[in-house]
Formats: structure tokens, C-alpha cells, sequence
């Protein structure tokens, strides 16, 4: 399964989820408000679409309308206060990506 995850600027939360979860799926992260922000052909990539808030997947929904229709998109609810690879945030993915797959 491709699962490519979503936050902010795709330098904590979601770059840490992709190597969480690499063994388990194929992952890619990106982000919203980067440099180099997501892409259709990321989305077009994903199975499931993994964001860290409501408010990404709002905003995939105005970037992306015809991938959004078409996209299992998941929030974890997961606020942007932690660092990349802090034991915390691995504690959280874990604790909310058990439940959705």
C-alpha cells in the first residue's frame, strides 16, 4: 500500500511518519507550504493520504479538488509541536495509525 503523508512543511510529523512506517508500507511525506509542495502526481501516487490535521486535508480539498474526490484522506490529529524523530511524536503516529489500518 502507498501511503504518503501530509503536514505543514514536511520537516517533523510527516518526514517522521515515513520512516515509521516505511517497513510497513511504501511511504512518501510531503508538504503543503514548502518549497516544493505537494503534488498531484504525489497524490495520484497514494493509496490512503495520511495529514496531520483537518485543516491539510481542507486545504487538499482546494488545491486538488478532482484527487480529493478520489483519495482515502486520514487526519491524525496530531498539532505541530514536536521535533523530527522525537520519541513522543513515534509514540503518537503509532498510537493513531494502529487504529486506522
Amino acid at each position: 500500500m502507498n501511503v504518503l503523508f501530509i503536514c505543514n512543511q514536511n520537516l517533523n510529523r510527516s518526514k517522521t511518519a515515513e520512516q515509521v512506517f516505511k517497513g510497513k508500507f511504501k511511504t512518501k511525506s510531503a508538504g503543503l507550504y514548502n518549497e516544493k509542495p505537494v503534488t498531484e502526481k504525489q497524490l495520484s501516487w497514494a493509496d490512503v493520504v495520511v495529514v496531520m490535521e483537518d485543516s491539510q486535508r481542507t486545504e487538499i480539498s482546494k488545491r486538488f479538488p478532482k484527487q480529493y474526490i478520489k483519495k482515502r484522506i486520514l487526519s491524525l490529529g496530531i498539532p505541530d509541536v514536536y521535533h523530527y524523530n522525537q520519541p513522543e511524536l513515534i509514540k503518537t503516529l503509532n498510537s493513531k495509525v494502529k487504529g486506522l489500518f
